[in-house]
């Protein structure tokens, strides 16, 4: 079964029919093996016309090998998906229609002489077993179980015009069949649907565990699980990793002189003006807590990283955040450090250093970048 991945609602839905379709039919076709094999044993003469159910057994192998062989493997987009499975639709209707093809033409010979209760019953069984099986479009679905279901139904028919009761039973039992297909494959829809609602819910639950729900940037949890998973990707790849960790100067005084409310709004405004500058794809912004914030930045030198600070702090300064009827005059002190091996044993260490140059820079007069 293909691994899950994040991907649209259609998709996914194209992803779950192709990964239910796989796992249930890749070993199907040996029910058809199975079957033939049965019929031959149960025949009245099994050691004659060998070669008619040697030939039979083979053709039904190949398509034992084919099912197995076509998987849908790495493929992800929604074409892949729906070409994937217009193909596996096509061996299966394929296989179908031989097997309709085979028992009609028992019913036909005489020379095989097996009984027509096996032969009808065998229809029936694997007509019932694809409705059951495979109600995930219910078109091609109801097509194979005609093409399982009628050619030997209509060789019985015409066998027995003059009392057709038999095959007039057959034909309802069909019709009783088609109207199950119509509510298993509403149910599949509908646990499909179900299970894309689930997932959507769970996806948001987990976005909204690593967001800051004040300024919209990834928070401590998130920090914690990407750095720890960045840390490990550099050793492996031997890039650089740096980090940038943003305190607010004088912070309080803000909520003590405006309010909470205004110091909410500073720090939105705040993460709007990272936004601005830290704008690359690559780099990561975060709320630590409070008024601290960080930006991991993966493939980017110490050089870059202190540019970047360095405009930012000297731009927050310039252009002061602007709140309605405040003009807040905020400052921000900086500390910047890049990922050294020898130092930085754990993700705990390399924040650590970090931070330390955080509180250089507030120790030193705020308002200022220092490095780790």
């Amino acid at each position: 079964m293909l691994p899950e991945v994040k991907m649209s609602s259609s998709a996914f839905k194209l992803w779950r029919e192709a990964s239910d379709m796989h796992a249930r039919s890749r070993f199907g076709g040996f029910y058809y093996l199975l079957a033939w094999c049965l019929l031959w044993l149960t025949s009245r003469s099994p050691t004659q016309n060998l070669w008619l159910w040697l030939a039979g057994g083979l053709l039904l192998l190949a398509f034992v090998a084919l099912r197995i062989l076509h998987e849908p493997r790495e493929q992800r987009g929604e074409v892949a998906l729906q070409h994937w499975l217009r193909q596996h639709w096509l061996l299966m209707l394929l296989q179908a229609l031989l097997w309709g093809l085979m028992l009609a033409g028992i019913e036909l010979s005489r020379a095989l002489d097996v009984s027509h209760l096996m032969v009808m019953l065998t229809a029936v069984v694997f007509a019932t077993a694809m409705a059951f099986t495979f109600p995930m479009r219910r078109g091609p679905c109801a097509l194979a179980m005609l093409l399982i279901y009628l050619p030997a139904t209509a060789v019985k028919f015409w066998q027995e015009r003059t009392a057709p009761g038999e095959s007039v039973a057959l034909l309802v039992y069909l019709a009783y069949m088609m109207l199950f297909l119509y509510r298993w494959h509403r149910e599949y829809r509908i646990g499909l649907e179900r299970e894309m609602r689930l997932r959507q819910h769970s996806e948001e639950l987990d976005q909204r565990s690593r967001t800051d729900a004040l300024t919209g940037l990834g928070n401590r949890y998130q920090f914690n699980v990407l750095l720890a998973n960045w840390l490990a990707s550099v050793r492996r790849q031997h890039s650089p990793l740096a980090l940038v960790l943003l305190d607010i100067d004088w912070f309080k005084q803000v909520n003590d002189r405006h309010g909470h409310s205004a110091g909410d709004l500073c720090l939105h405004l705040f993460a709007e003006r990272m936004r601005k500058v830290f704008r690359r794809d690559s780099d990561i912004l975060l709320r630590l807590g409070g008024e601290e914030f960080a930006v991991l930045m993966p493939h980017t030198s110490l050089e870059q990283a202190l540019q970047l600070a360095e405009r930012f702090r000297r731009e927050l300064e310039q252009e002061p955040l602007q709140l309605p009827a405040l003009n807040l005059s905020i400052t921000c002190s900086i500390g910047v450090g890049d990922y050294l091996p020898l130092c930085d044993d754990s993700p705990e260490a390399f924040y650590k250093r970090v931070d330390d140059a955080l509180y250089q820079a507030k120790s030193k007069g705020r308002n200022r970048v220092e490095l780790a």
